[in-house]
Formats: structure tokens, C-alpha cells, sequence
């Protein structure tokens, strides 16, 4: 090789060289170019993804303010709703101090019309005195002048004279004053008992053995059944209610004598239906946890009852039964409104008879408590509640009011006797107990078609929600001993023919009418 080929290469290498070297750089360049521009549209993608964060996180901000404004307004609902009863029940209590003030102000002007109707008999029974002095002295003069008898003999006379004559004027006062006050009285206890019946205005509902649950589809019958019937005998076995399937539309029935057991066994159902997964094991866990739910609404709906009827202070486990009523019927009657308003009616009485009102109602308000556990314990439900009031350390006039209103112990005091007065209206009251309204009208005919087939009735009326008949006989037909006999037997076709609750009393009225025209 030559140095001119030499040179030659060295120069084609240089140039070779240099051009590699521009391509390279340019390659570069454009690479920086792409990679800027990758970059700004990161920044531009990241900052639009900020932007749309701080959106979504700003609206759900939003809502959170609006659900937190929304429970806001609930509690001030429930707060104002609370208040709103608070000055119903201090307008209340207003009104019962002022109708007492009333009645104490009428009370005032009758014992002033009493006071001066008694000075004036002073007055009379004076003019009386002097008029029986000058009496004796004249009859006394006349015996020894006529009868020649002994002065001794004389006075002796005398005084067997005066008392016979003393005696028939106390007893004639004595029968006027007291059926003066007898008709006062009566007066006076029916203002009471109608006043507290028209100030203590309680619904009732007639309750049966049975609940319908239901269904999001009839699908879900198969699953409730399961295979071979395990799920529905896990269930009853669980529970202790019987489920029916039959063709109703998208529905079953409970049913059980036991409102509680009845109640746990519609949640659990309901819980089961809606979540879909029912066997035997998740029907225990599903009933387990739908026992304690309800207990607790047992606490809360014992709580409410105490607030209805102002009594405090009440023990927890009484608490606590005291809410067991709400799923405990008497004769279709839900148990605890029974003795709310018991409770309530118990009360009024004993304000207008000026007897501790709060008392009252709290021996209205537990007078049935044994009915909580009477199903589980031997003996009545008033022995039960009394003994449960003892045990839970309520006062003697709490305990006696319980054992005392069906009269299975005498009475303590006058608290006892409102609570019994209390219990018979909340009790007697149409529609209060186990009958629909067909039924207690065809029970009220009955009663009064039966007293109308005896020979000499006239007319019959069926009152106080079937628990008294009053009967009017033709008093030319029947004697007065035929209308004592007419009642026992009308009192006898009764207790053969009718189903009621309590007892009925027949009272049978014979009177003579003598009417006239003037023309």
C-alpha cells in the first residue's frame, strides 16, 4: 500500500467519522424532542387528573356536609318533637291544677252551705229543747193530776216516752243524712271516672296468633322449605313457631300462641329472605341475634312506657319485663297499653281525689307485671307480680295494688281500689278485648234477645260494653219474687248460651206507671 492509499483512508475514515458523528447527534436531538414532549403531556395529563381529584374530593365533601346537615336536622326534629311534649304534658299538669283548684273551691262553698245548714238546726233543735221542756213540765203536771202516779213513776214514763220518740227522729235523720251523702257520693265518683275516661284516650287493637311475612318472591318458599323439609324444621326448632306455606302470593304465616316467640321469628324470616342464605346453621345465627335485638327494643319500648306515664326510678329487671308486655296479649288486648292506661286513668282519679297521683300511676302502670312470665311460673299473674314487686323492693301500696285488683287480697288503701277502678274501665271498654266489632255486636244482641225471652220482659238493654243488662218486666206479670227468680234465670240461659269475658251483672227493674191525660 502506497502513503497516498494510506492518506486516502485515513481522510475517507475522518469524513466516515464526522458523519456518523451528525447522524448520532441529530438522532439525539430528536430523541430529547420526543422526550420532552412525552413529558408535557404527563404534567398535562397529571394535572388534569389533580383537577378531577380535587373535584370528586370536593363534592364528596359536599355530601358529606349535606348528610352531616341532614342529621343535624333529625336531631333537631326528634329535640323539638321532644319539647313539643314536654309542654303538652306541662299544659296538662297546668290544666289538672286548675280543675283541682275548681273542685277544691266548689268543696269550699259546699262545707259553707253545710256550716250554715247546720247552725241553722242548732237553731231549730233549741226551739225544739224549749218547746220539749214545756212539753214534759204539761205532761207532767197531767200525770199527777189525772193518773195520781208517783213522781218517780211519772219521770219513768216520761223517759220511756222521750227516747221511743228520740229514737224514730235519729234514725229518720239519720237515714236522710246518709242517703244524702250516699248520693253525693255516687255524684261525685261518676264526675271523676268520666272525667278521667275523657282525659285518658288510649287506642287499642285487637291482636291475633298469626303474622304474614312477606316475600320478595314465591322462589324463595323452596329455599325457606329446603331440601326435604331441613330448613323449615331448623327453623321451628329454633324459633318455636310454626311456618305455613300455602298458596298465598308471595307470603308465609306464623303461627303461634306466644307474641314474643311470634316477633322473633318474623325478624329472623325477614333477615333470611332478604340476604338469600338459609340453612340450618344460619338460621340459628340469624335467630340468636334477632333475640337480642329484641330485647333491647324491650328495654327501649319499657323506657317509653315509663315516659308516658311519668314513673321513674323503676328497676332495670322491671324495666325490663315491663316492656316484655308489649308482646303480651289478654284476650286479643296488647298488655302494656292496658297498663299505660291504667296507669294514666289511675292517676287522674287519685289527683281529683286529692291522693298522691304519681303513686297511682305507678301502681297502675305495674299492676299486671306478672303477666310477663305467668306462661313460665305456676300461680296467678296478680300473686306472680306481687311477689316480683317485693322482691324488687316497690312500696307495700304498689305490692297491695297488684294483688289486690282482681281481689285475691283485701285492700291496703284508696290507691288499690283506683288501680282495680282503672283496670275495669280500660278493660270494659268496646272493642278493647279479644272481640272484632261483628262479634261484640252479635255478642250484645244475644245477651238481649235472650232477657226478651222470658214471659214477661218487656225490654232489655245490653250496657257498659256488654258487662250489664238491664232488664224492665211488666210489673203486672211479674211479682217482686218472680223478678228476683227471673234474674238467676236469665243470669243461668246466659252462662249456658253466651262466651264472654268477666262476669255479667242482670239487674231487673219492676215498676208501676199510672199515666193520664188532662183535655
Amino acid at each position: 500500500m502506497s502513503i497516498e492509499q494510506l492518506i486516502l483512508g485515513i481522510i475517507l475514515g475522518a469524513i466516515c467519522f464526522f458523519a456518523g458523528w451528525l447522524v448520532s447527534s441529530r438522532i439525539g436531538q430528536n430523541r430529547m424532542a420526543n422526550a420532552k414532549e412525552a413529558a408535557s403531556r404527563i404534567v398535562a395529563d397529571a394535572k388534569k387528573e389533580a383537577e378531577t381529584i380535587r373535584k370528586e374530593m370536593i363534592l364528596e365533601a359536599k355530601d358529606e356536609q349535606l348528610r352531616i346537615k341532614q342529621k343535624f336536622d333529625r336531631e333537631t326534629q326528634e329535640k323539638d318533637k321532644e319539647l313539643t311534649k314536654l309542654e303538652r304534658s306541662l299544659r296538662d299538669r297546668e290544666l289538672n291544677l286548675n280543675r283541682r283548684s275548681d273542685v277544691l273551691d266548689h268543696r269550699e262553698k259546699d262545707l259553707k252551705v253545710l256550716e250554715r245548714n247546720i247552725f241553722e238546726r242548732e237553731k231549730m233543735l233549741k226551739v225544739k229543747d224549749e218547746k220539749l221542756s214545756s212539753l214534759i213540765a204539761e205532761e207532767n203536771s197531767k200525770l199527777e193530776n189525772i193518773a195520781r202516779m208517783t213522781s218517780e213513776e211519772a219521770i219513768q214514763q216520761l223517759k220511756e216516752n222521750l227516747l221511743e220518740r228520740a229514737k224514730q227522729q235519729a234514725a229518720e235523720s239519720i237515714k236522710e243524712i246518709r242517703d244524702g251523702a250516699l248520693m253525693q257520693a255516687n255524684r261525685e265518683a261518676r264526675e271523676i271516672i268520666v272525667n278521667a275516661i275523657q282525659r285518658s284516650a288510649a287506642d287499642h287493637s285487637v291482636e291475633t296468633t298469626v303474622s304474614v311475612v312477606n316475600l320478595p318472591s314465591d322462589e324463595i318458599k323452596g329455599r325457606i322449605i329446603g331440601r326435604e323439609g331441613r330448613n323449615i324444621r331448623a327453623f321451628e326448632q329454633a324459633t318455636g313457631v310454626e311456618i305455613i306455606v300455602d298458596d298465598t302470593p308471595e307470603a308465609v304465616i306464623l303461627s303461634g300462641f306466644d307474641p314474643y316467640r311470634r316477633e322473633v321469628a318474623r325478624m329472623a324470616l325477614e333477615k333470611l329472605t332478604s340476604d338469600g342464605r338459609i340453612h340450618p346453621g344460619r338460621i340459628e345465627e340469624i335467630v340468636k341475634k334477632c333475640e337480642k335485638e329484641l330485647e333491647e327494643i324491650v328495654v327501649l319500648a319499657g323506657e317509653q312506657a315509663m315516659v308516658e306515664t311519668g314513673v321513674l326510678g323503676l328497676h332495670p329487671e322491671l324495666q325490663k319485663l315491663l316492656g316484655r308486655l308489649k308482646f303480651r296479649t289478654s284476650y286479643g288486648q296488647n298488655v302494656l297499653q292496658h297498663s299505660i292506661e291504667v296507669a294514666n286513668l289511675a292517676g287522674l282519679m287519685a289527683a281529683e281525689l286529692g291522693l298522691d297521683a304519681a303513686l297511682a300511676r305507678r301502681a297502675g302502670l305495674l299492676h299486671d307485671i306478672g303477666k310477663a312470665i305467668d306462661r313460665n311460673t305456676e300461680g296467678t299473674h296478680s300473686k306472680i307480680g306481687s311477689d316480683l314487686l317485693k322482691k324488687y323492693r316497690e312500696g307495700k301500696v304498689v305490692v297491695n295494688a297488684c294483688a289486690s285488683h282482681h281481689e285475691d287480697e283485701e285492700y291496703t288503701s284508696l290507691i288499690s281500689v283506683l288501680v282495680q277502678a282503672g283496670d275495669a274501665i280500660s278493660s270494659s271498654r268496646p272493642g278493647a278485648r279479644r272481640e272484632t266489632l261483628e262479634g261484640y255486636v252479635k255478642r250484645l244482641s244475644k245477651l238481649e234477645e235472650i232477657a226478651t225471652s222470658f214471659t214477661g220482659v218487656s225490654k232489655s238493654f245490653a250496657i257498659q260494653a256488654g258487662r250489664e243488662m238491664r232488664v224492665m218486666v211488666e210489673h203486672d206479670k211479674v211479682s217482686d219474687a218472680e223478678a228476683d227468680q227471673l234474674a238467676s234465670d236469665i243470669a243461668a240461659k246466659i252462662q249456658a248460651e253466651v262466651e264472654y269475658p268477666g262476669q255479667i251483672k242482670i239487674t231487673v227493674i219492676r215498676e208501676f206507671r199510672a199515666v193520664d191525660y188532662a183535655k
